[in-house]
Protein backbone atom coordinates (compact mmCIF):
# COMPACT_ATOMS: atom_id res chain seq x y z
CA UNK A 1 0.00 0.00 0.00
CA UNK A 2 1.63 3.37 -1.08
CA UNK A 3 1.32 5.18 2.67
CA UNK A 4 1.28 9.15 3.06
CA UNK A 5 4.61 11.14 3.73
CA UNK A 6 4.44 14.10 6.03
CA UNK A 7 7.91 16.12 6.25
CA UNK A 8 8.18 17.16 10.07
CA UNK A 9 10.66 19.65 11.14
CA UNK A 10 12.06 20.07 15.08
CA UNK A 11 11.34 16.14 15.27
CA UNK A 12 14.72 15.77 17.11
CA UNK A 13 12.62 16.40 20.75
CA UNK A 14 9.30 17.74 21.92
CA UNK A 15 6.40 18.50 20.14
CA UNK A 16 8.04 17.59 17.06
CA UNK A 17 9.37 14.19 17.90
CA UNK A 18 5.57 13.15 19.51
CA UNK A 19 4.13 14.50 16.17
CA UNK A 20 6.27 12.26 14.13
CA UNK A 21 5.50 9.14 16.47
CA UNK A 22 1.83 9.92 16.22
CA UNK A 23 2.30 9.72 12.45
CA UNK A 24 4.06 7.27 12.05
CA UNK A 25 2.00 5.19 14.41
CA UNK A 26 -1.08 5.94 12.08
CA UNK A 27 0.54 4.87 8.88
CA UNK A 28 2.73 7.53 7.32
CA UNK A 29 5.73 7.34 6.33
CA UNK A 30 8.04 10.53 7.73
CA UNK A 31 11.08 12.93 7.15
CA UNK A 32 12.56 13.73 10.05
CA UNK A 33 14.63 16.94 10.39
CA UNK A 34 16.22 18.67 13.07
CA UNK A 35 19.76 19.82 13.64
CA UNK A 36 21.11 17.22 15.78
CA UNK A 37 21.83 13.76 13.58
CA UNK A 38 21.93 11.92 16.82
CA UNK A 39 19.00 12.85 18.04
CA UNK A 40 17.12 12.44 14.71
CA UNK A 41 17.99 8.76 14.53
CA UNK A 42 17.26 7.82 18.17
CA UNK A 43 13.72 9.35 17.24
CA UNK A 44 13.78 7.13 13.98
CA UNK A 45 14.57 4.08 16.08
CA UNK A 46 11.42 4.85 17.87
CA UNK A 47 8.95 4.49 14.91
CA UNK A 48 7.25 1.64 13.47
CA UNK A 49 8.65 0.20 10.15
CA UNK A 50 8.75 2.27 6.77
CA UNK A 51 10.46 4.07 4.75
CA UNK A 52 11.34 7.18 6.92
CA UNK A 53 14.11 9.50 5.69
CA UNK A 54 16.53 11.24 8.25
CA UNK A 55 17.82 15.03 7.07
CA UNK A 56 19.71 16.52 9.59
CA UNK A 57 20.71 20.44 9.02
CA UNK A 58 20.04 24.03 9.92
CA UNK A 59 16.68 24.71 7.27
CA UNK A 60 17.35 28.47 7.68
CA UNK A 61 19.81 27.47 5.24
CA UNK A 62 19.11 27.69 1.42
CA UNK A 63 21.90 25.10 0.69
CA UNK A 64 20.50 22.69 3.24
CA UNK A 65 16.76 23.00 2.42
CA UNK A 66 17.68 22.24 -1.18
CA UNK A 67 19.67 18.93 0.14
CA UNK A 68 16.30 17.70 2.18
CA UNK A 69 14.23 18.49 -1.02
CA UNK A 70 16.63 16.56 -2.80
CA UNK A 71 16.47 13.94 -0.98
CA UNK A 72 12.59 13.42 -0.67
CA UNK A 73 12.28 13.95 -4.26
CA UNK A 74 14.67 10.66 -4.85
CA UNK A 75 12.83 8.66 -2.10
CA UNK A 76 9.21 9.70 -2.37
CA UNK A 77 8.60 11.69 -5.11
CA UNK A 78 5.96 13.78 -3.11
CA UNK A 79 4.53 15.11 -0.10
CA UNK A 80 1.32 14.72 1.79
CA UNK A 81 1.47 16.80 4.45
CA UNK A 82 3.95 19.10 6.26
CA UNK A 83 3.84 19.37 10.10
CA UNK A 84 6.76 22.60 11.16
CA UNK A 85 7.13 22.28 14.75
CA UNK A 86 10.87 23.86 14.82
CA UNK A 87 11.29 26.20 17.70
CA UNK A 88 13.71 27.73 19.82
CA UNK A 89 13.45 30.30 22.55
CA UNK A 90 16.82 32.47 22.80
CA UNK A 91 15.57 34.82 25.94
CA UNK A 92 17.30 38.48 24.98
CA UNK A 93 16.29 42.14 25.82
CA UNK A 94 14.49 44.01 23.11
CA UNK A 95 16.80 46.60 22.57
CA UNK A 96 20.47 45.66 24.42
CA UNK A 97 20.85 42.43 23.06
CA UNK A 98 23.36 42.30 19.82
CA UNK A 99 21.27 42.00 16.86
CA UNK A 100 22.51 38.64 15.38
CA UNK A 101 21.99 36.65 18.59
CA UNK A 102 18.24 38.71 18.70
CA UNK A 103 17.30 37.43 15.00
CA UNK A 104 18.41 34.10 15.70
CA UNK A 105 14.55 32.79 16.48
CA UNK A 106 13.62 35.10 13.45
CA UNK A 107 15.85 33.29 11.12
CA UNK A 108 15.32 29.14 12.31
CA UNK A 109 11.36 29.76 12.90
CA UNK A 110 10.36 32.24 10.39
CA UNK A 111 13.13 31.80 7.70
CA UNK A 112 13.00 28.17 8.15
CA UNK A 113 9.42 27.65 7.70
CA UNK A 114 9.54 30.07 4.74
CA UNK A 115 12.06 27.96 2.87
CA UNK A 116 9.93 24.53 4.22
CA UNK A 117 7.30 25.86 2.64
CA UNK A 118 8.62 26.33 -0.39
CA UNK A 119 10.02 22.85 -0.32
CA UNK A 120 7.02 20.74 0.27
CA UNK A 121 4.06 22.85 -1.65
CA UNK A 122 5.33 21.80 -5.33
CA UNK A 123 5.72 18.48 -3.48
CA UNK A 124 1.66 18.66 -2.68
CA UNK A 125 -1.50 17.49 -4.97
CA UNK A 126 -4.71 18.83 -4.19
CA UNK A 127 -5.73 17.66 -0.35
CA UNK A 128 -2.04 18.49 0.85
CA UNK A 129 -2.10 19.26 4.36
CA UNK A 130 0.96 22.59 6.04
CA UNK A 131 0.33 23.03 9.86
CA UNK A 132 2.52 25.59 11.65
CA UNK A 133 3.46 24.87 15.92
CA UNK A 134 3.84 28.63 16.57
CA UNK A 135 2.47 29.96 20.26
CA UNK A 136 0.36 31.61 22.39
CA UNK A 137 3.77 34.35 22.57
CA UNK A 138 2.11 35.56 19.08
CA UNK A 139 -0.78 37.23 20.64
CA UNK A 140 0.87 37.86 24.14
CA UNK A 141 4.23 39.62 25.25
CA UNK A 142 6.05 38.62 27.66
CA UNK A 143 10.01 40.45 29.27
CA UNK A 144 12.51 39.69 27.23
CA UNK A 145 10.56 37.34 24.45
CA UNK A 146 10.62 39.60 21.29
CA UNK A 147 12.08 37.84 18.99
CA UNK A 148 10.30 34.57 19.87
CA UNK A 149 7.03 36.70 20.28
CA UNK A 150 7.37 38.30 16.77
CA UNK A 151 8.29 35.07 15.18
CA UNK A 152 5.46 32.91 16.03
CA UNK A 153 3.03 36.29 15.48
CA UNK A 154 4.28 36.21 11.58
CA UNK A 155 4.19 32.84 11.43
CA UNK A 156 0.63 32.74 12.71
CA UNK A 157 0.02 35.11 9.77
CA UNK A 158 2.30 33.59 7.57
CA UNK A 159 -0.39 30.81 7.69
CA UNK A 160 -3.70 32.41 7.08
CA UNK A 161 -2.05 34.31 3.80
CA UNK A 162 -0.94 30.77 2.61
CA UNK A 163 -4.46 29.37 3.47
CA UNK A 164 -5.93 32.16 1.06
CA UNK A 165 -3.00 31.79 -1.82
CA UNK A 166 -3.24 28.03 -1.75
CA UNK A 167 -6.35 27.32 -1.55
CA UNK A 168 -6.93 27.15 -5.46
CA UNK A 169 -4.74 24.46 -4.90
CA UNK A 170 -6.39 22.16 -2.96
CA UNK A 171 -3.87 22.40 0.35
CA UNK A 172 -4.95 23.84 3.30
CA UNK A 173 -3.08 25.71 5.88
CA UNK A 174 -3.60 26.04 9.75
CA UNK A 175 -1.80 26.63 12.90
CA UNK A 176 -1.49 24.93 16.63
CA UNK A 177 -0.74 27.61 18.95
CA UNK A 178 0.55 26.00 22.23
CA UNK A 179 0.72 27.38 25.98
CA UNK A 180 2.83 26.11 28.25
CA UNK A 181 4.12 22.41 27.62
CA UNK A 182 6.17 20.04 29.23
CA UNK A 183 9.37 19.80 26.39
CA UNK A 184 13.27 20.44 26.78
CA UNK A 185 12.20 24.23 26.01
CA UNK A 186 11.08 24.34 29.02
CA UNK A 187 14.11 24.48 30.46
CA UNK A 188 15.54 28.33 30.75
CA UNK A 189 19.21 28.52 31.71
CA UNK A 190 19.59 24.97 33.04
CA UNK A 191 15.92 25.41 35.34
CA UNK A 192 12.71 24.01 34.18
CA UNK A 193 9.90 27.00 34.73
CA UNK A 194 7.22 23.85 35.13
CA UNK A 195 9.51 22.99 38.29
CA UNK A 196 8.79 26.21 40.28
CA UNK A 197 7.14 27.93 42.42
CA UNK A 198 6.19 30.73 40.11
CA UNK A 199 4.85 28.47 38.15
CA UNK A 200 2.53 25.72 41.08
CA UNK A 201 1.30 28.74 42.99
CA UNK A 202 0.50 31.00 39.62
CA UNK A 203 -0.80 28.28 37.14
CA UNK A 204 -1.06 25.08 39.41
CA UNK A 205 -2.91 26.69 42.24
CA UNK A 206 -3.61 29.88 41.14
CA UNK A 207 -6.24 30.76 39.02
CA UNK A 208 -4.79 31.84 35.82
CA UNK A 209 -4.57 28.11 34.23
CA UNK A 210 -7.82 26.15 34.26
CA UNK A 211 -6.80 22.73 34.06
CA UNK A 212 -4.10 22.96 36.38
CA UNK A 213 -1.08 21.52 34.73
CA UNK A 214 1.28 21.70 31.70
CA UNK A 215 0.66 20.19 28.32
CA UNK A 216 1.89 16.95 26.62
CA UNK A 217 3.98 16.63 23.54
CA UNK A 218 1.38 14.09 22.83
CA UNK A 219 -1.30 16.90 23.03
CA UNK A 220 -0.23 18.86 20.27
CA UNK A 221 0.76 16.12 18.15
CA UNK A 222 -3.08 14.93 17.97
CA UNK A 223 -4.47 17.95 17.13
CA UNK A 224 -1.49 18.41 14.69
CA UNK A 225 -3.11 14.73 13.35
CA UNK A 226 -6.71 16.20 13.03
CA UNK A 227 -5.28 18.63 11.11
CA UNK A 228 -4.18 16.81 8.52
CA UNK A 229 -6.71 14.16 8.59
CA UNK A 230 -9.70 13.93 6.29
CA UNK A 231 -12.35 15.45 9.18
CA UNK A 232 -10.35 19.14 9.00
CA UNK A 233 -11.46 19.04 5.23
CA UNK A 234 -13.40 22.58 5.62
CA UNK A 235 -11.04 23.89 8.09
CA UNK A 236 -7.75 26.74 6.68
CA UNK A 237 -6.08 29.38 7.68
CA UNK A 238 -6.80 28.80 11.42
CA UNK A 239 -4.56 29.56 14.58
CA UNK A 240 -5.91 26.65 17.22
CA UNK A 241 -5.29 27.28 20.50
CA UNK A 242 -4.11 24.83 22.82
CA UNK A 243 -3.38 25.92 26.02
CA UNK A 244 -5.22 24.17 29.23
CA UNK A 245 -7.86 27.39 28.74
CA UNK A 246 -4.86 29.60 29.88
CA UNK A 247 -5.77 32.48 27.36
CA UNK A 248 -9.24 32.88 28.38
CA UNK A 249 -8.28 34.25 32.19
CA UNK A 250 -7.77 37.26 32.99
Amino acid sequence: MDRKKALISGASSGIGKATAIRFAQEGYEVCLTARREKELLAVRDLLPPGEHLVCPGDYSDPDVVAQIAAQVQRAWGRLDALINCAGVFIPGHAVETPLDAWRRPLDIMVNGAVHLTRLAVPLMSHGGRIVHITSIHGERAEARASAYAMAKAALNQYCRCLAVELADRGILVNAIAPGFVDTPMSVIDGVNELETDWFRQSYVEGHHLPLRRPGRPEEIAGVAWFLAGPDASYITGQVITVDGGLTITF
